[in-house]
């Protein structure tokens, strides 16, 4: 299942979520025009690597800079490819205005990079060896469903059926329950074996929603309440 749009129109001006948008999309535009071994040298340095972080005497060894924790932001605004890039955004797209509308702009850039350094941090500590660079905002648009789940639990999520030509509107609440549990299997199940995308940051995508689930509450702004739409149910 594939999310198509949800049902909540936002209430104020997404300012922030389009210039997040807008900046992995010139991030990504700009690794278009590197040469292949440009690139490969532009995500380890910019990368979030595990072992450069554990292991900082092989990190000076291999040509890592000393001291350098850039790569906490600069990895959340990087991606390995199209379509890892238009699912992410599509992702914070949908989530992100309404979770903007209730924090503010400033206080959402803010959710957004903590929950996102968390998940970093979440997958250091889970892949602690890995000399793999991480790349990409999954962690931190995590966090935003994680505050989703609980701002609008009863908001609808229109979703398309990919093996059938059908749109159908099911609970926010049910849409990232089913989320949260594909991430559970391919920790337990998933990752350890040879499926596809095992080397996917799964304990990452957990650590920011669960950051996301534990944080929201401090981001929120007086006053940016609004029954319209969640009547009783609203947070």
């Amino acid at each position: 299942m594939i999310p198509y749009r949800d049902t909540i129109p936002a209430k104020y001006t997404p300012w922030m979520t389009w210039a997040i948008i807008a900046l992995n999309l010139a991030a990504f535009a700009y690794t278009q025009w590197l040469t292949p071994q440009d690139l490969y040298y532009f995500l380890n340095l910019h990368g979030l690597v595990p072992a450069r972080y554990t292991n900082p005497e092989w990190a000076v060894r291999v040509g890592y800079p000393p001291g350098d924790y850039t790569p906490f932001v600069s990895s959340m605004f990087l991606h390995g490819g199209a379509l890892h890039l238009v699912l992410n955004m599509w992702l914070l797209w949908i989530f992100g205005d309404n979770v903007e509308d209730r924090m503010g702009s400033v206080r959402f850039l803010a959710f957004y990079l903590i929950c996102g350094l968390i998940a970093g941090i979440v997958h250091i500590y889970t892949n602690p060896r890995s000399n793999i660079p991480t790349i990409g905002a999954s962690g931190a648009i995590a966090g935003v469903m994680g505050a989703y789940y609980f701002l609008f639990p009863y908001a609808r999520v229109v979703i398309w059926m990919f093996f059938l030509p059908w749109f159908i509107e099911v609970p926010a609440i049910a849409f990232l329950g089913v989320w949260v549990i594909i991430q559970l299997y391919k920790v337990t199940v998933g990752a350890p074996s040879d499926e596809p995308f095992a080397d996917v940051a799964w304990f990452g995508h957990l650590g920011g929603f669960i950051a996301g689930m534990l944080l929201y509450r401090f981001f929120l702004l007086e006053g940016r309440k609004d029954d319209r739409y969640f009547g009783r149910h609203s947070v």
